[in-house]
């Protein structure tokens, strides 16, 4: 499985909906302009109708089937309204536009039509890594800023159950830290026990859990067998768990500036993908994204 892949299946399924909020940004409207020629969703849009409209224009987008405006007359209106279009099943993913992240977010978490089902929500990342001879995923780097056990089990919870709707089987998962034993006065060697003794107990399901692991011996099995590292995880992680929102941060942009890598991003945990790319990622960035989700309401 890779991004690429990954597009492709995701155009094979039934057409999903997209409610993208505060549309009106060149890049978000280059990323619908693929994903629709590429058949991967149709989609309304959310936002000033008029300059949606005129980058529409540009794009030859304008009398698109599969696009439809809803005027907003600002960033809030438009974030509600589409979280609602998705409470109500009018749309099958949240994307968000040109907006801060807190105003979006606000809406998701709203009890009233939000999109919050009573576990902590999550961001996880797909990245192809030139080299490398499979997808992998990287969470959290975008969400939780220092996740106690609990969150931990959530997030995990969370990436598993979207790495087994995109083809996954029984994914691998490697809680990171900087050693792989155990250290009382490190907090993310005792969080990768718990999670690895809860899950041999069958409190994480649909998984395998092992750590707690560095990086080099989760991803490389010639690293784990230098260091004497018998596990089915060590060398074949599927899934990254971080131990913080920085570790997290660094180690997306590290794949991303100087690894070159391909990456597309979801928040996951909520009633529906949420697609939350960063305002300086690019549109095939946002059309990965876009993949992912609509790849992973197949659930």
């Amino acid at each position: 499985m890779n991004l690429d892949n990954l597009l492709k299946e995701a155009s094979e399924q039934t057409n999903k909906v997209v409610a993208l909020a505060a549309a009106a940004d060149r890049e978000v409207i280059e990323a619908v302009r693929i994903a629709v020629n590429q058949k991967l969703a149709s989609f309304i849009l959310y936002g000033d109708e008029e300059q949606i409209g005129i980058i529409l224009e540009e794009k030859e987008l304008n009398h698109s089937e599969d696009i439809r405006i809803v005027h907003s007359t600002d960033d809030k209106q438009s974030c509600q309204a589409a979280v609602t279009a998705v409470r109500n099943g009018e749309a099958d993913v949240l994307m968000k536009g040109m907006v801060s992240t807190s105003i979006i977010l606000k809406e998701v978490l709203n009890k009233e039509y939000g999109l919050r089902k009573g576990k902590g929500l999550s961001h996880l990342a797909a990245f192809d890594v030139p080299g490398y001879d499979r997808m992998v995923f990287v969470t959290d780097s975008g969400m939780n800023i220092e996740p106690d056990l609990q969150a931990k089990v959530d997030i995990v919870n969370n990436a598993v159950e979207v790495a087994i709707s995109i083809g996954v089987k029984t994914p691998k998962v490697a809680p990171l830290a900087a050693v792989e034993v155990i250290n009382p006065a490190m907090q993310a060697t005792l969080d990768a026990a718990a999670l690895t003794q809860m899950n041999s107990r069958g409190q994480i399901k649909n998984c395998v859990i092992d750590g707690p692991l560095a990086l080099d011996n989760a991803i490389s099995a010639k690293s784990a067998s230098h260091k004497g590292i018998k596990s089915e995880v060590a060398g074949f992680a599927d899934i990254l768990l971080v131990p913080s929102i920085e570790v997290g941060n660094a180690l997306y942009k590290s794949l991303v500036y100087f690894a070159n890598a391909k990456v597309g991003g979801i928040i996951a945990g909520a009633k529906a993908p949420i697609v939350l790319t960063s305002r300086s990622d690019n549109a095939e960035s946002k059309v990965y994204s876009i993949a992912l989700a609509v790849r992973s309401t197949n659930k």
